[in-house]
């Protein structure tokens, strides 16, 4: 689950990494009042930076400095509403409907930290990097040398030489080795303790009376965590999510729009994989990852259908199922149930294998409905796609 920069820095203040001053507005007389707040306490300008969940905000126009709350709150007022497109949120874009006004600090250095979970070993990576800022992809894929690496073991966490060893490669000057390896060790704890899964501090500055600060923050949490963090689940911003992915979310069903025509149900991530992979292969694209899981049931199965056929990019369905805990008879009955209750006009290629799958072709049969039936994954990529063409 993403969350917005300010919720982050929320979070990173709490476990005492330090953050700029700032507040979270919504109108342009909030921008107006926080902005005066700031001045007042003794900020030489203000930062008024849209907050939307996606990065290269600067680029698209959505982080813009002011020297005065009439300027602030001017800037405010041309920003909330507007949509922001940045390389991360496509050419569609994102409304901005939150701001975050944050004092300006002397920035001397930009530099970057970020934690991530390296899956192929199993253990959180610290990275750090001399060069921080907008550019930091492109640096990244120019020299990944520029990316200095520590890995933490698990149970053991963020050790104060892994820390020092981060600070020396980054040329932290000696006297601010010790403020680095604080900051290093709480940006951990503070990843840790809300069981994220991307923690990215960029830049994250020293300043010219030699203060370091996190002066922009980007936050994951694994959802498969938020059981455990009632406070943390409820920063969810739905606005952001595609009204879709909200939608399966209601149902326990995992669904991701892509950008196809062919609407894809699943059940089991792999399945999913392969699936996606086999109608690029039959010259297709699919318009979405529907995973139903292993054990959905027909009320289940009857929303995921009524999802995927609400993509109006979607020419045809593909349903593939390996019924194990899912009972391919559950399946067909969710699908004949959806099948009549949308009164689809679409055409439907199913490929059915495993627990009850003779009765699950049986129902189909006495459906009614003019389903395409397939044999293998191949077979069913081919006639998906040839459906969806024409």
């Amino acid at each position: 689950m993403k969350i917005h920069e300010y919720q982050a820095k929320a979070i990173l203040a709490r476990y005492g990494v330090p953050v700029p001053r700032g507040e979270m507005v919504t109108t342009r007389d909030e921008a107006d009042a926080a902005a005066r707040k700031l001045l007042s306490a003794g900020a030489s300008g203000v930062v008024v930076k849209a907050q939307i969940h996606a990065g290269g905000r600067g680029k698209g126009g959505g982080v813009k400095l002011a020297k005065s709350a009439e300027e602030a709150a001017e800037i405010a007022g041309r920003m909330l509403g507007m949509n922001l497109v940045t390389q991360q949120t496509g050419p569609q874009g994102k409304k901005v409907q939150r701001l975050l006004i944050e004092e300006t600090l002397p920035i001397a250095r930009e530099l970057y930290l970020g934690i991530v979970i390296d899956r192929t070993v199993g253990k959180a990576v610290f990275m750090a990097s001399s060069s921080g800022g907008m550019e930091i992809e492109e640096v990244a894929a120019r020299d990944p040398n520029a990316i200095v690496k520590q890995y933490i073991e698990p149970g053991i966490g963020l050790q104060a030489f892994q820390a020092r060893q981060l600070a020396f490669r980054l040329g932290i000057r000696p006297a601010l080795i010790n403020q680095t390896v604080n900051f290093a060790t709480a940006l951990y704890n503070a990843f840790e303790a809300t069981d994220a899964s991307l923690a990215e501090i960029n830049p994250f500055i020293v300043t010219a009376d030699n203060r370091l600060f996190a002066l922009d923050a980007k936050w994951n949490l694994d959802d498969n965590a938020l059981f455990r963090h009632a406070d943390l689940k409820e920063l969810r911003d739905i606005s952001e999510e595609d009204p879709l992915e909200v939608e399966a979310s209601k149902y326990g069903l995992n669904y991701i729009k892509l950008d196809g025509n062919v609407g894809c149900m699943v059940n089991g991530a792999g399945l999913a994989m392969a699936t996606m992979d086999i109608i690029k292969y039959a010259g297709g694209s699919p318009a979405n990852f529907l995973d139903v899981g292993g054990g959905a049931n027909t009320e289940q199965v009857t929303h995921a259908f009524e999802i995927l056929l609400s993509d109006k990019n979607v020419r045809a369905v593909l349903i593939n199922i390996f019924g194990g805990i899912l009972r391919v008879d559950t399946l067909a009955n969710g699908v004949v149930e959806a099948a009549h209750k949308t009164k689809i006009n679409l055409p439907v290629v199913l490929r059915l294998e495993g627990t009850n799958v003779e009765q699950g072709r049986e129902i189909l049969k006495k459906s009614g409905l003019n389903f395409i039936v397939a044999q293998t994954m191949k077979d069913a990529a081919e006639k998906v796609v040839a459906a969806a063409k024409s």
